[in-house]
C-alpha cells in the first residue's frame, strides 16, 4: 500500500461494512466531495491539479462549519463551542480527534449520512490541510475562522421572520460565501503571478461573486430553511410590497411575496454580472480556473430562471436544473472559456429573461 493511502474510519451508520480504502488523500477528498456536493464535485476538477487539491480541502472544511450550523440537534451554545474548537483544530491549536469524536456523537439524523462521514473523517481532512504551504494554509484558516464567527453570530439571532434589511442579508452572504471568494482569490493569486496582478480588483469582486451564489441558494432553499425555523430573506424588501415574511407559507400565491422574490433575483443577477467580470480578469490561458468560475455562474443563472418561473412554489424539482442543462453549460463553457466575447455571450444566454 502506498504511503499516501488512507483507510477511512467508519461512522456508526456503516460499522457493518468493510472500511473504505483510498489509494491517496486526493481519492479520499474526491469521495467526500462527491458525497456532500455533486456541484463542486463537477466544478473543482476543472482546476489545475495543484489548485484542485487545496480548493477541495477548503470546500470540505467549509462544509464542516456548515454542518455545525445546520444541525437542529445542536443548540446555540454547542454550535459556538464546536465552531471555535474546529477553527482551532484547523489552525493546529486543538485536538482534532476529540473534536470529531465528540461532534459526530451529537449530530442528528437530519444531517445527511455523507456529512456524518465527513465529520468523522475530519482528522484526515485537516491532516491534508496542514500539508499545504504557508500561504495556502493561511488562506484556509482565515476563511474558516471568519465563516465560523459569522455563522455563530447569525445562529444566535431569531430569523424565523427573516433578516431586518438587505444589508443584513448581504452581511450573512459575506460570512457564508464572500469569505470563500476571498479565499479562492488568495489561492489563485498565490498560484499565478499573472493572476496576482489583478488581485485587489478580484478581491473586491469576489465578495459580490459569493453574494450572487449565496443569494441563489437562499432563494432556492427558502422552504427547507423555513422548516427548521430560519429565513434569510430581508424583511425591508418585502415590506415595500406589503408582505410580512412572518406570514410565509409553502405554496402561497401572494403578489407582494412574488415581487419581493423578483427584486432579490435581480440583485443576485447583478452580483453574478460582477462574478463574470471577476472571471474575465483571469488570463484566458488559465482555462481551468475560468471554467471553474463560470460553471458556478452559469448554473446559478439557470437556477435563478427556474426560481423566477416558480415563485409561488420554489421547491424541489421545480427549481432544480436538469442534468441536460448542466451538461450543456459544461460543453458550452469549454468552447467559450478562452474568449471574452464568447464568455459574455454565454452569460447572456444562460441569464436570458432574468431581471
Amino acid at each position: 500500500m502506498p504511503p499516501d493511502a488512507v483507510i477511512a474510519k467508519q461512522p456508526p451508520r456503516l460499522r457493518n461494512e468493510a472500511p473504505k480504502t483510498f489509494k491517496s488523500t486526493d481519492e479520499l477528498q474526491d469521495y467526500l466531495l462527491l458525497g456532500v456536493s455533486r456541484t463542486f464535485a463537477l466544478t473543482i476538477p476543472q482546476l489545475p491539479a495543484e489548485l484542485c487539491r487545496v480548493v477541495s480541502n477548503g470546500y470540505l472544511l467549509c462544509r464542516i462549519v456548515d454542518t455545525i450550523e445546520d444541525d437542529p440537534a445542536l443548540d446555540a451554545t454547542q454550535k459556538r463551542h464546536y465552531s471555535r474548537l474546529f477553527t482551532a483544530a484547523v489552525a493546529g491549536e486543538a485536538d482534532v480527534e476529540s473534536f470529531a469524536r465528540s461532534l459526530s456523537g451529537l449530530l442528528s439524523t437530519t444531517t445527511i449520512p455523507a456529512e456524518h462521514e465527513l465529520v468523522q473523517l475530519t482528522p484526515e481532512v485537516i491532516k491534508i490541510t496542514h500539508g499545504f504551504d504557508e500561504p495556502q494554509r493561511e488562506a484556509l484558516v482565515t476563511c474558516v475562522r471568519v465563516m465560523a464567527e459569522g455563522m455563530v453570530y447569525y445562529q444566535e439571532l431569531d430569523t424565523h421572520a427573516g433578516l431586518a434589511s438587505l444589508t443584513d442579508m448581504e452581511k450573512y452572504c459575506y460570512y457564508v460565501a464572500g469569505v470563500v471568494g476571498e479565499m479562492l482569490t488568495r489561492l489563485f493569486c498565490a498560484y499565478s503571478p499573472e493572476i496576482a496582478r489583478n488581485c485587489a480588483e478580484m478581491q473586491r469582486l469576489s465578495i459580490a461573486f459569493g453574494q450572487g451564489l449565496q443569494m441563489t441558494n437562499i432563494l432556492k432553499d427558502i422552504w427547507d430553511d423555513h422548516e427548521r425555523g430560519a429565513c434569510w430573506l430581508p424583511q425591508e424588501t418585502f415590506s415595500r410590497h406589503e408582505f410580512d415574511l412572518a406570514d410565509m407559507a409553502p405554496g402561497q400565491s401572494d403578489t407582494g411575496f412574488e415581487k419581493g422574490i423578483d427584486e432579490l433575483i435581480a440583485i443576485a443577477h447583478g452580483c453574478l454580472k460582477q462574478a463574470l467580470e471577476y472571471t474575465l480578469l483571469i488570463p484566458a490561458r488559465e482555462a481551468g480556473i475560468r471554467s471553474f468560475c463560470f460553471l458556478a455562474i452559469g448554473m446559478a443563472e439557470l437556477t435563478l430562471r427556474k426560481i423566477g418561473d416558480n415563485k409561488s412554489d420554489i421547491h424541489g424539482n421545480r427549481v432544480k436544473i436538469s442534468r441536460r442543462s448542466v451538461k450543456g453549460v459544461v460543453a458550452a463553457s469549454r468552447v467559450a472559456v478562452h474568449n471574452d466575447f464568447l464568455l459574455r455571450a454565454l452569460f447572456t444566454f444562460c441569464g436570458r429573461g432574468l431581471p
